[in-house]
């Protein structure tokens, strides 16, 4: 029986991660930084609870240990915490920039360098990283979310050269919107919603866009993002990337297909912002 341990597990896409891989006979490490306030996972079979958070080393650590010791074994890691830090990259305080890289950047480097050891040792092992279509396109008022979903598609692309040689595999998977609570939840803002400034027209106009019940409709939910982690984790091939959802499919086919400054006007145009892309 194979171990999964999964970060970011208390809500959204880890959740729904943890329940679809017990429920195809893996053993789930479910990582989540307060587990005591968990009361669903912990009552399924062959699913343990772990504290962790990925922003400490030694809590990173004893997670991946406990597991490999109660489990008697590791085989697949998903690096799925994190969260969305939105607004003006002028109003950020140097505090929230540091935050946002540390749990979606660094926090996955940590589980990663703390894991590879055990996978290189025992010639197997895989590393998910759950990014974002946000780290393959941009959208506005989004800078330093996207900067670590590229900076974590850059680290992950080239580590697979490094870590191959070991029988290590690692894999991306790009959603596009969740039907969960990332907008809520697991999202801070740079200023304050009602704060007035020199952003604070185009900020509504963007905002309304992306609330639009219509847009919403097309996302995806937590359980078909989980069943596209699970193909990524069971796969034969050696398929880096996993476009997940039919909204990123839409925009990566976009943004492949067009130029830059064509993409980025359509982008615009949807949200509001400028002219749209001449035929």
């Amino acid at each position: 029986m194979k171990t999964v341990l999964i970060t970011g597990t208390s809500s959204g896409i880890g959740k729904a991660a943890v329940k679809h891989f017990q429920q195809n006979g893996w053993q789930v490490a479910a990582t989540m930084r307060r587990p005591e306030n968990e009361t669903e996972l912990g009552q399924l079979e062959n699913v343990k609870l772990y504290a962790l958070d990925v922003t400490s080393n030694e809590s990173v650590k004893n997670a991946i240990q406990s597991t490999i010791n109660d489990f008697g074994g590791l085989d697949v890691i998903v690096n799925n915490a994190g969260y969305g830090l939105a607004g003006p990259f002028e109003t950020a305080t140097e505090e929230q920039i540091a935050r946002q890289y540390d749990t979606n950047l660094f926090g996955v480097m940590r589980v990663t360098r703390e894991a590879l050891p055990y996978f290189r040792e025992q010639k197997s092992g895989m590393f998910i990283n759950i990014t974002s279509i946000g780290g393959l396109i941009t959208l506005p008022f989004n800078s330093l979310y996207h900067g670590t979903k590229w900076a974590l598609e850059g680290f992950t692309e080239s580590l697979g050269y490094e870590v191959e040689p070991f029988g290590i595999k690692v894999r991306l998977v790009e959603p596009g919107g969740v039907r969960t609570d990332f907008a809520g939840r697991s999202l801070v803002m740079t200023m304050e919603p009602n704060e007035q400034n020199a952003y604070s027209e185009t900020l509504q106009k963007v905002f309304a866009a992306f609330m639009n019940p219509e847009r919403q409709q097309d996302y995806s939910t937590g359980e078909q993002i989980a069943e596209v982690i699970y193909e990524a984790a069971t796969s034969e091939s050696n398929q880096l990337r996993y476009i997940a959802g039919e909204d990123a499919k839409q925009f990566w086919a976009g943004r492949q297909s067009m130029k830059v400054e064509d993409f980025n006007n359509m982008i615009k145009d949807n949200l509001g912002l400028g002219k749209g892309v001449e035929a």
